[in-house]
C-alpha cells in the first residue's frame, strides 16, 4: 500500500526495523506478564472440533450458502525473515489454517490491500489457489485511503492488483471501506473520480459477484450509501457488531455508531449483513477477571470469545462473522462455537448487556490491532504499547497512585511487562507528536494524546512519584 510509505520511512526500512509484528501485537492480549501465545482456559475451550457441522447462511441476492464464521485475514502469523530483518508471514503456517478452515465447513475469506503491510492479499491468494475456486469465497477491499490513491488511475491500478495477488479472475464479496473522512473522502475515492460505478459495471460483467461497503465512522456516509440501495442494489453491508457496541459504541469510540441501529438499517432493507470487529479488536477474549469469572459461571466449558462469537451469529440477517485468527487454537475454539451455532437466548442477551455495562467501568483504550496506524515514522509499535496498557488496565495492575493495595506488585508487573512487550527504542516516550497516526485510525482514538498519557504514567511510576 503506497499509502503506508510515508516520506520517513518507507515499509521496507520499516520491516528492517521492526517487522510487521503482528503476532506480538496479537499475542500480548493475553496478560499483562508476557506469556505462551497459546490461549488460557480464559480465551479458548477445549472439546472435538466437528467436521460436518457448521452452520451456513444464504444469501438472499445470489443464494451463496456462506459459513456462518469466516476468516479475517488481517492477522497472518510470522516468521523471523530469512536475511534476518524483521519478519514475513509464515506461509507454511498460512497454508495450514486455511487447509484446516475449509476442511472443517469455512468457505469465507475476508482480506485486503492494507492488511499484514500490504502483504495479506498474496499470502491468502498462494494459500486459496491450491484449493478448487468453488470451495472458497474470497473478499477483498479497495483500500485506497490516501488522497495519493484517489486518482481513477491509482484506484484501478489498486483493483487490478488484488486479483494478480489473490490469482483469481473474479472477486466474490468486494468491499470498499468508508466513514474515515467523511462525505469528502467518499466523493474523493469513489465517486468524482467514477470508481463506484466502475465496480458496479464490474459487477454487471461478473467479475465482481457481491458489491458493498465497510462502514468505519461517519455516519452521514453510512446513511447516504443506503439511501442509494435502490439504485444501487448493495448485496451486502460490512459493520461492526458485538455485544458492546450493540448500545454503548459511542461509550467506546465517540465517532461510532451504535451496532443496534447499523444492523437494523440493513434488517429493513433486506441487506445481509457482515460482522468485523465481534470480539471488539480482541477485547472481548480478554476481560478482567472479574468478568471472566461472570461468564465461566453460566458455562464454564465454553471459552470467553465465544459468548461474543454466538451474541454475533445470533442475528438472523448476518451472512458471517469475520475473525483474524492467528493460531489453531483460536481457529478450532471459533468452529466449535459455530458448530453449530448454539443462538442466544433472550436471557442470555441480557446477561452480556448488564456485562457490556460492567466492562465499560474499566478505561481501556479502544484499540483493534488493525495496525492502519503502522508503520510509524519514528518506528513505535503503537498497537503493542496501547495493548499492553489495556490487558494492565483488565488485570487491575493499572495503580491509581501509592495508596493502592497492590501497588507495589502492579507497578513490577506493569514496567517489566512494557519492556518485554515493547522494545525500549519503540515505545511511548518516543512519540513526537506528528500526528502522522490519527487520521489512519478507524477508532478515532487521539494516537499521540494517548501514548503522551502511558509515557507520562510510566515516568511516574518509574520516578515513584504517582
Amino acid at each position: 500500500m503506497e499509502e503506508k510509505n510515508k516520506k520517513d520511512i518507507n515499509r521496507r526500512d520499516f520491516i528492517k526495523i521492526a517487522g510487521i509484528s503482528a503476532a506480538t501485537s496479537t499475542a500480548i492480549l493475553y496478560g499483562c506478564s508476557p506469556r505462551k501465545t497459546s490461549s488460557s482456559s480464559s480465551v479458548t475451550a477445549e472439546g472435538e472440533v466437528p467436521t460436518d457441522k457448521m452452520t451456513y447462511r444464504t444469501s438472499p441476492t445470489t443464494g451463496d450458502r456462506v459459513s456462518l464464521l469466516g476468516y479475517g485475514c488481517m492477522r497472518w502469523p510470522l516468521k523471523p525473515s530469512p536475511d534476518g530483518n524483521g519478519e514475513v508471514i509464515d506461509q507454511d503456517a498460512v497454508n495450514g489454517l486455511i487447509d484446516y478452515a475449509i476442511a472443517h465447513g469455512v468457505n469465507y475469506f475476508d482480506t485486503s490491500p492494507a492488511y499484514v503491510q500490504g502483504f495479506s492479499e498474496k499470502s491468502t491468494g498462494i494459500a486459496l489457489s491450491r484449493h478448487p475456486r468453488d470451495k472458497y469465497f474470497i473478499a477483498t477491499k479497495l483500500s485506497n485511503f490516501s488522497p495519493d490513491t484517489w486518482s481513477r488511475e491509482a484506484s484501478l491500478k489498486m483493483y487490478h492488483k488484488s486479483f494478480a495477488d489473490l490469482q483469481v479472475d473474479y472477486i466474490d464479496y468486494m468491499l470498499h471501506g468508508i466513514g474515515m473522512g467523511g462525505m469528502d473522502a467518499l466523493k474523493g475515492r469513489y465517486l468524482d473520480n467514477g470508481m463506484l460505478d466502475f465496480l458496479i459495471k464490474e459487477r454487471e460483467a461478473g467479475r465482481i459477484r457481491n458489491l458493498g461497503f465497510s462502514y468505519h465512522g461517519d455516519i452521514e456516509v453510512y446513511d447516504y450509501l443506503l439511501s442509494r440501495h435502490d439504485e444501487i442494489k448493495w448485496d451486502f453491508v460490512q459493520i461492526q457488531l458485538n455485544y458492546v457496541d450493540w448500545k454503548h459504541a459511542k461509550e467506546t469510540n465517540a465517532r461510532n455508531t451504535d451496532a443496534e441501529y447499523l444492523y437494523g438499517e440493513l434488517h429493513k432493507r433486506g441487506i445481509p449483513s457482515i460482522i468485523m470487529e465481534p470480539l471488539l479488536g480482541g477485547r472481548l477474549s480478554k476481560l478482567n477477571d472479574n468478568l471472566v469469572a461472570r461468564l465461566k459461571q453460566r458455562r464454564p466449558e465454553s471459552s470467553v470469545a465465544s459468548w461474543a462469537f454466538r451474541f454475533a451469529g445470533s442475528f438472523p440477517d448476518i451472512l458471517t462473522v469475520l475473525s483474524g485468527m492467528t493460531y489453531m487454537e483460536h481457529l478450532q475454539d471459533n468452529l466449535r462455537t459455530y458448530s453449530p451455532l448454539e443462538p442466544l437466548t433472550d436471557e442470555e442477551m441480557d446477561f452480556l448487556e448488564d456485562t457490556a455495562q460492567l466492562m465499560l467501568k474499566y478505561p481501556t483504550i479502544p484499540c483493534n490491532d488493525c495496525k492502519y496506524c503502522m508503520p510509524c515514522p519514528y518506528g513505535l509499535d503503537i498497537p503493542a504499547t496501547l495493548l499492553h496498557y489495556n490487558r494492565c488496565v483488565n488485570e487491575g495492575n493499572v495503580p491509581k497512585n501509592r495508596q493502592d493495595e497492590n501497588y507495589v506488585k502492579a507497578r513490577r508487573a506493569f514496567l517489566i511487562g512494557y519492556d518485554r512487550s515493547v522494545p525500549k527504542l519503540r515505545q511511548a516516550s518516543h512519540c513526537i507528536g506528528c500526528n502522522q497516526c490519527v487520521p489512519h485510525c478507524p477508532q478515532n482514538i487521539d494516537i499521540p494524546k494517548e501514548l503522551h498519557r502511558i509515557d507520562q504514567f510510566v515516568e511516574q511510576l518509574k520516578q515513584g512519584t504517582l
